[in-house]
């Protein structure tokens, strides 16, 4: 089954084209090499009409020219080779360090690729000027606008150095890699959201998403298969809503951002089968982004998961990092604070006659709450300062979060506080403990 291109999946290229690792500086690359061509050209021309009037620029001969650009070139090719080496030494420090799930952000980082494109432009830059310096008794021409450039390409370049050497070493910090995991968990929380695919169905629809769907809709459903293993990326929403406008069909989305699917499995029903050509087909698998491993874009938990994910690698007995554990608790306390604040949006979307067009899971906050911190709280009950701030955090989530997600939160609260009085337990911790043992909430 060939590939379905859409306007989903060309973004979802562009997005990751443009946070990969070589991108940034294959371009900068380019821009430089035309940059020579052009300022040769200004210089041939410059040449030709100040022949007798230099100027301050013209102050290279031939062979200076050539030294200047030669020396320039290999001492930016050897720093982009020594930044290459640091660089992959701090992906194996964040791989074996924070998991491999962090990598990621170490790839995305932009400040990183702009620094090794600097010295890869720099060193492409002089080398295609230097192939223009001439110095033979028939005909003599050295580029100096040229060359002053690539003198202070290379000045920039020591600069961008001395960034780079501060840049690396605050980026491999728990704290700056938590607030960027943090950062991208409120981004998703920010585009998943605020996204409104057609209209949610009025506070007194009373009915559910099961008991709006036709009678013979599962077997009168065309199923829309994935056309490659992997995970789902993200999902065209408005695209689904548009298309199922336009066709008159209800479309039901088997396979949320996050989910793994194989090739052929069903990501979309289709009702019905008879409205669904295979132009349709094609179409509604052109909105499913599938890729080989999750992102945060469309996935919350797995925005979610890399927060947990450090927080127990810090509590595995080989790192026994309690205090990172505190961090994690506190971002991931950021994260859902700001889903306690949003509308979850209702599995059902209609069009603007009311009619049931596109249905499909929704996030459960209570759920996902306990979830993460449970995960947490597995690897944690011994330490007191961590069962404190997971009390804590709860506690304040508890109380920002509707009531129907307070239920499964104020029972993990009661819960971690009960399994934290154990025999091994200290005296002093104890006395802490008891003094969060107070109503969780005024609830219901």
């Amino acid at each position: 089954m060939a590939a379905s291109f859409s306007l989903t999946r060309v973004s979802a290229f562009w997005g990751r084209l443009n946070s990969s690792f070589w991108f940034v500086p294959a371009v900068m690359a380019v821009v430089a090499i035309a940059l020579s061509f052009v300022l040769i050209e200004v210089d041939a021309l410059r040449d030709a009409a100040q022949t007798d009037n230099p100027g301050a620029l013209y102050t290279f001969g031939p062979e200076g020219a050539r030294a200047m650009l030669s020396v320039i070139a290999s001492s930016m090719i050897t720093v982009a080779s020594l930044i290459f080496s640091i660089t992959m030494l701090s992906l194996q420090l964040a791989s074996s360090q924070f998991g491999p799930r962090t990598l990621g952000n170490f790839m995305r980082d932009r400040s990183n690729q702009i620094v090794l494109g600097t010295f890869i432009a720099t060193f492409l830059y002089c080398l295609f000027v230097l192939r223009s310096v001439r110095g033979t008794e028939a005909a003599s021409f050295v580029p100096h606008l040229a060359v002053a450039f690539g003198v202070l390409m290379a000045a920039a370049s020591v600069a961008v150095l001395l960034y780079f050497i501060h840049h690396i070493a605050t980026s491999i910090r728990v704290e700056t890699l938590l607030e960027k995991l943090a950062v991208e968990g409120c981004a998703a929380v920010n585009h998943v959201f605020p996204e409104r695919v057609g209209q949610a169905p009025p506070d007194d629809f009373g009915q559910t998403a099961a008991q709006c769907l036709p009678d013979d809709f599962e077997t009168d459903i065309r199923q829309i298969a994935a056309d490659s293993d992997g995970y789902v990326q993200s999902i065209g929403g408005d695209v689904l809503m548009r298309i199922a406008t336009k066709h008159d069909l209800v479309l039901q989305v088997a396979a949320r951002p996050g989910a793994f699917v194989t090739k052929g499995a069903c990501v979309i029903s289709a009702y019905p089968k008879a409205r669904v050509s295979d132009k349709i087909d094609e179409d509604l698998r052109g909105a499913v982004v599938i890729g080989r491993d999750r992102t945060p874009y469309q996935d919350l938990e797995f925005a979610i998961r890399r927060i947990v994910e450090l927080a127990q690698r810090s509590l595995s007995p080989g790192i026994n990092d309690p205090t990172t554990a505190l961090y994690c608790i506190d971002r991931l306390g950021q994260v859902l604070d700001r889903l306690a604040n949003r509308e979850i949006p209702s599995p059902m979307r209609l069009d603007q006659k009311g009619q049931l067009r596109v249905s499909t899971e929704v996030v459960d906050l209570g759920g996902v709450t306990c979830q993460a911190f449970a995960a947490i709280a597995r690897y944690g009950m011994t330490d007191a300062d961590v069962v404190i701030r997971l009390v804590e955090t709860l506690g304040k989530l508890e109380r920002s979060f509707p009531l129907a997600a307070r239920i499964p939160v104020a029972a993990l609260r009661e819960q971690v506080l009960r399994e934290s009085r154990g025999a091994t337990v200290h005296g002093f911790d104890r006395a802490i403990l008891s003094d969060l043992q107070e109503p969780s909430v005024k609830r219901l």
